[in-house]
Order: structure tokens, then sequence, then C-alpha cells
């Protein structure tokens, strides 16, 4: 078998150099991409295209020479495959009919796969065109962060209106976690099947919960997740990704039983070396407006995150996604540091 750095890392093997791949990669900074985008109507016809969505998910590994491919599609791919109405309106990001504890029992969970029929097409037509070194990475949302947009129907800084919900209406909320776990594990499963070699599952709003929260709807349905594909998929290598977690790291990667654990750019390294055991690999954290300034300040915090997870298995990524206004040359210079030093 073909030695895949990146997959291997995510198994526990420490590299020469860590390998390196970006969250959101394949996105508005590439040229390439906004002309493909130009001529879908919207951004859901494009994750639902298989020839569109697996162009644009090679479009970033034809100019760098980064480890992995991640699959294009969005997390808001599973609440419109359980029927809720989702869409995504220029300059507003997703906008989606908020669920109520009334209209949960609506959502269809048994037409879920059906509907993401075409984004596991782009799986398997991505595991047919990648090098054989190249990791290929499928995700999904995490569900409380999908429960959020569902049941605030927008992204928010404080996810307000899912907390509360959450206490109100605690059966409600669980029966839509359920489903959420449910879903999400079939449709890893699935994307397994077509040919990832490994999937993320994103925490993106894992911040602003207290700790019992965090334990019961980050920590509980993520470890759900991750059991219930492994029930199905014996030991599939998983990353976990709780964005704005802090004191709640060591934990969430203990008791969920990830392979890996993304790290935000707000997670001071120190913190990261002292608390997290040094055979748990780690994926991060390179703020992305480091990316967009460049320069010298660039390559010296590219070289101090190396240095700090030299004695750990460890990939380069950032903290969050890159942003549309990144250089292009800036993201080169990135990649050459990571690889070449």
């Amino acid at each position: 078998m073909t030695h895949k750095p990146l997959l291997a890392t995510v198994l526990g093997q420490r590299q020469e150099r860590p390998p390196i791949w970006i969250m959101r990669q394949a996105g508005r900074y590439l040229p390439e991409y906004r002309e493909v985008r130009s001529h879908t109507k919207n951004f859901l016809e494009l994750c639902y295209t298989p020839d569109l969505a697996t162009e644009v998910t090679l479009q970033p590994l034809r100019r760098f020479d980064l480890d992995a491919a991640i699959l294009f599609s969005d997390i808001l791919v599973v609440p419109d495959a359980l029927g809720q109405n989702v869409r995504f309106e220029q300059g507003e990001g997703p906008v989606l009919d908020p669920v109520s504890a009334q209209t949960i029992a609506a959502l269809k969970p048994e037409r879920a796969l059906e509907h993401l029929a075409p984004v596991l097409e782009t799986v398997r037509r991505l595991g047919a065109a990648l090098a054989p070194e190249k990791t290929l990475i499928g995700f999904c949302g995490s569900p409380w962060t999908v429960a959020t947009y569902m049941i605030g129907g927008r992204g928010s800084t404080d996810q307000a209106a899912a907390r509360l919900f959450a206490l109100r209406h605690p059966e409600a909320f669980e029966a839509l976690i359920d489903i959420l776990v449910a879903t999400s594990v079939d449709y890893l499963v699935a994307q397994f099947e077509a040919g990832a070699d490994v999937v993320q599952l994103f925490e993106s709003w894992a911040l602003n919960l207290d700790d019992v929260a965090f334990e019961e709807r980050v920590i509980g349905p993520n470890r759900r997740i991750v059991e219930g594909v492994r029930a199905r998929v014996p030991n599939a290598p998983i990353i976990g990704f709780p964005r704005g977690a802090a004191g709640n790291l060591a934990r969430y990667a203990a008791r969920t039983g990830v392979n890996a654990l993304g790290l935000d750019y707000a997670t001071p390294l120190d913190f990261a070396v002292k608390h997290l055991p040094n055979t748990l690999p780690v994926q991060g954290n390179l703020d992305p407006l480091r990316l967009v300034a460049g320069g010298d300040q660039l390559d010296a915090r590219v070289d101090s995150i190396i240095e700090a997870f030299s004695d750990r298995p460890h990939i380069f990524n950032l903290g969050h996604g890159i942003v549309p206004e990144t250089p292009i040359e800036h993201v080169a210079r990135l990649v050459d540091r990571v690889k070449n030093g």
C-alpha cells in the first residue's frame, strides 16, 4: 500500500515534516473556483453536482503540494437532506427555516442518504482521481453545531437560540440530536465506503457552553458518532475539531475517542503541549489572518508551531478556514515553509 503521510499521522505516526492541508482549501481565494462557481445557480447546486464538486476539490492540489484533498461540500447538506429548507444567500451565508419543538418530528432521516447520493458520488470520483499518496478527507458537521443552525436559522455569535431551546425543550432537543447522530453515522460510513481515508467532525460552535452543556451537547454526541461509525467501519480514522473548546480540549479527545484533535488558533501552544498527551496527533493552529498578512511573521509563526509539536504526530493546518482575501503566493509560501523549512 502506498504511504499516505497525512493518514499515517492521524493514525499516530510522527513524520519527519508535518503533512499539510488547509481548511476551506477549495474556495473563494482561488480564481478557478470563482470561475466554476459563477456558472452555478447557487452554492448547493455546486455541492450536489459531482463533476463540479470533484473539480473544485482537486483545484488546490494542482497549485500546491498539499497532502490531502477534503471533499467539497458543506455541513448543512445534512439538514437539507433531512427536509429542512436550506439556502445560501449572497452576503448573508446560510439561511434555514428554523425547526421548532413541534416540527422536529417532521424531519425525514429515512431519505437523507438518497438525497446525499451526489455527494457520495463525488467521493467515489475523488478516490479514483487522487494520487495514491494523497489522503482523501470526508466530513460532516457535529450534531450540536448543525443543531445551532437548524434551530437558530443562521449562524450567530453566541448560539443563544439553540442554547435556550436545549434548556426549555430538552426532550425535543434530544430528539433532534438523536436524528443528527444517526444520520451523521450513516453519512460518514457511506463516505468511507465510497473511498474516504479519514473523516473530520466539525464542531464549529463548541464555544459558549458551560462544562455541563459541553459534556451533554458536544462530547456525548461526538462520542456516539465515533462509536457508531467504528461499529461498521472498524478502526475508522477520525479527526475531531471542537473549535473554541479551550479547557475542554483534553476531555473532548479522551472521551470521544477521536484519533486526532484539531486546534483552533486561540489555543496557546504551551497549553496544548502541557495538557494533551504527546501520543495524541494534533492538527492546526495557524491564525488565517497571519496567512493573509504573510511576510516574516508568517514564517516565524509557522516555525514556532512546528517546533511546539515536534515531539508528537502533527498535521499542519490553519486554526479555522482560509479566508477569501488570502493571496495565493502566501499559501505557496506556507506550504513550502512547512514542507522544506
